[in-house]
């Protein structure tokens, strides 16, 4: 992991908070989102900006963060293939271990999944990978641009609902050659 910047959006600050118990902060902050965050369906595109409502509280194990988060992610529905904008608001909640405090718990056997394990670097928490789980999480996994979308025909990919109607005359393939005999074609014209 690369040590975490102060300046970057996503990183908080918690030396206020650091070694005390009991002590709050609480923080309300516009971040741009720094890559997609979603999947190749639907994502929150780059430089999006994804409202963070957090708390920070002080815990004797490290800090525990507790908030929202809210953005607009945009994709393409699975039936119609339209533009989706889709709000997404998510709540998340995650204990920051302080470094000797996680180190002590990898010792003893406490904590056996180590990608489960945030830890704070400094006095510094980055939220980025928290906020992405769940985002992921929340985003449907087949969007849809209304839930009655009827998508497209599959004969020629026309939209369904900007015609409701529209149809074709399908023929049983074992009947086809009959409806070419029926038809007058130049093949038909020839043999009479």
């Amino acid at each position: 992991m690369a040590p975490q910047d102060a300046a970057r959006p996503w990183v908080f600050d918690t030396r206020d908070l650091a070694r005390r118990p009991g002590t709050m902060k609480t923080f309300s902050r516009v971040v741009p989102a720094p890559e997609p965050i979603g999947t190749d369906v639907i994502a929150i595109a780059p430089g999006r900006p994804v409202e963070v409502e957090l708390r920070m509280e002080s815990v004797v194990e490290g800090v525990l963060a507790t908030g929202s988060a809210g953005a607009t992610a945009t994709g393409v529905c699975v039936r119609c293939l339209d533009v989706v904008d889709l709000e997404v608001g998510v709540r998340f909640q995650e204990l920051f271990a302080y470094v000797d405090r996680a180190a002590h718990h990898h010792e003893v056997g406490v904590d056996q999944d180590d990608d489960e394990v945030h830890e704070l670097e400094g006095e510094l928490m980055d939220l980025e990978d928290v906020l992405r789980d769940a985002v992921v999480t929340a985003l449907p996994f087949q969007p849809l641009c209304r839930d009655d979308c009827p998508g497209l025909c599959s004969e020629c990919g026309a939209r369904l609902a900007d015609d409701p109607d529209h149809q074709h005359d399908v023929i049983d393939p074992r009947w086809s050659v009959l409806a070419d005999l029926a038809s007058p074609g130049p093949d038909n014209e020839k043999r009479n």
